[in-house]
């Protein structure tokens, strides 16, 4: 008897599938780094123009300036550009994306990602740097200046909870970032959501822990875990995706 042959059709998707797992990976790692060096460039900049001694580490920034030497002004400065710069860039990544939107290519991809990883960074980063009290966690108290730490808290749920519906309204542009037409399939929304969002956001948190170890500190593992508050995307992308007229790209390739 001859040996059934491999259904083609089912092997062609799981290709498709590992690519889109494969170049979303490689959109994260990458959107990561620029997104983080960016924060903590600004954050080294202001800290010279404020006279802030301190090293530039792989583990992080480490300021040697006593608690007594702060001022508001400082503390705002140092702590807060960063998260500012890496909100226009979260603006700025996800109109480029809106506007490449039709064409093809990884670019937009690349786009969408930096603007995940970025409103990650300001909006569930508050939060995650108020557990750990390090970071943007002292800007909504020195800015509050009320002796306490409960604007920290207060507005890091909320900016959290913002998170949360942020990840639902990104559905469709997520859809429209993929390059697969299997994948964009309504049957295959289960595979879409395992092989291009969560699949390449645990591989490539681990890949970034790894890469840190031994280095690594509680803050900076729980903004990886805080990007899993953009998940209720996942239930957005049920909706039928009833845009006709979007220009679909040609079949995935690892680029």
């Amino acid at each position: 008897m001859q040996p059934a042959a491999p259904d083609s059709s089912t092997a062609a998707a799981r290709g498709k599938f590992f690519s889109s797992f494969l170049n979303a990976t490689a959109c994260y790692l990458l959107a990561w780094l620029l997104v983080n060096g960016l924060g903590q460039a600004a954050q080294v900049w202001a800290a010279r123009r404020a006279h802030v001694p301190g090293s530039w580490q792989l583990a992080g920034i480490r300021f040697t300036l006593p608690d007594s030497g702060w001022r508001q002004s400082t503390v705002l400065s140092v702590y807060g550009t960063g998260p500012l710069l890496q909100a226009g860039l979260a603006i700025l990544a996800l109109g480029a994306f809106w506007k490449l939107r039709r064409q093809r290519g990884l670019l937009k991809l690349l786009l969408l990602w930096i603007a995940f990883v970025a409103f990650n960074q300001v909006l569930a980063g508050l939060l995650a740097d108020t557990a750990t009290q390090s970071d943007s966690w002292y800007v909504p108290n020195w800015l509050a200046n009320t002796g306490g730490t409960w604007p920290s808290l207060v507005l890091g749920l909320l900016l959290a909870a913002l998170q949360v519906a942020l990840g639902y309204v990104l559905s469709l542009p997520f859809l429209l970032a993929q390059d697969s037409r299997t994948l964009l399939q309504f049957d295959n929304r289960f595979y879409l959501i395992s092989w291009a969002l969560l699949g390449p956001w645990l591989a490539g948190s681990f890949l970034l822990v790894f890469s840190k170890l031994p280095h690594l500190g509680w803050s900076e593992m729980l903004h990886y875990a805080a990007l899993g508050l953009l998940l209720p995307l996942a239930f957005g992308l049920y909706q039928p995706y009833q845009d006709d007229n979007e220009v679909l790209p040609p079949p995935t390739h690892v680029a």
